[in-house]
């Protein structure tokens, strides 16, 4: 599978679509005049003159995940382990996402482990993984597997565990303007899914202060 095809499996394109061009800088930020003008306001204004370019820059900074590969990252795996045999564990992870619904933000923390079976990764592999699928239009369950889903493929550890719990901007800040409401998803593979002590000690973990 080439790296194109990934990345559209990865977003859950169909196959069978047509790739979307990809606009240009000058159609995105005559994109962004529309919406100040649509809002009430005049694009022309000094104040928000270069708002367009900022926004363009901003997007491509939030959005850096879609130009990724996860599995990239997790390709540099190591084997001389000692024998190491039990949990590895990343906690309070910084998600920074956005809502695919509204494209308003959802910021928390992700909490990753996985039990290697013959080989881990570098730790710091497993927080660009989170990174890499934060920076994408998304919802927090479907990260929360593509997370999982990553590492088992490229990892074939013996089970994997990820909670998230992030707060979301679409439900603080509109709609029903819950301001101290965050969400909480989990997917736990493997022995994490088949032994109720072990899950327990990656939740006693993740509750640790």
């Amino acid at each position: 599978m080439d790296a194109m095809s990934r990345d559209r499996k990865s977003i859950g394109v169909a196959d069978d679509l047509e790739p979307v061009r990809r606009p240009s800088r000058e159609e995105a930020m005559e994109a962004v005049r529309t919406l100040i003008a649509w809002a009430g306001d005049d694009p022309r204004r000094e104040g928000v003159l270069d708002t367009p370019k900022r926004v363009v820059d901003a997007y491509a900074e939030w959005f850096e995940g879609y130009a990724a590969d996860p599995a990239k990252e997790l390709s540099r795996t190591f084997e001389d382990v000692q024998g190491y045999d039990d949990i590895v564990m990343l906690r309070e992870i910084e998600v920074e996402s956005h809502c695919e619904h509204h494209m308003a933000p959802f910021l928390g923390k992700a909490f990753v482990a996985y039990m290697p079976t013959n080989r881990v990764v570098g730790i710091s592999k497993i927080a660009r993984v989170v990174e890499i699928f934060s920076r994408r239009l998304q919802t927090q369950e479907t990260m929360t597997q593509q997370i999982a889903d990553a590492i088992t493929d490229s990892l074939r550890p013996a089970g994997v565990a990820v909670l998230i719990d992030a707060a979301h901007q679409c439900m603080t800040t509109r709609g029903v303007h819950h301001r101290h409401v965050s969400t909480i998803t989990t997917q736990f593979t493997g022995v994490f899914k088949t032994d109720a002590s072990l899950r327990q000690r990656f939740l006693d973990f993740v509750n640790r202060r």
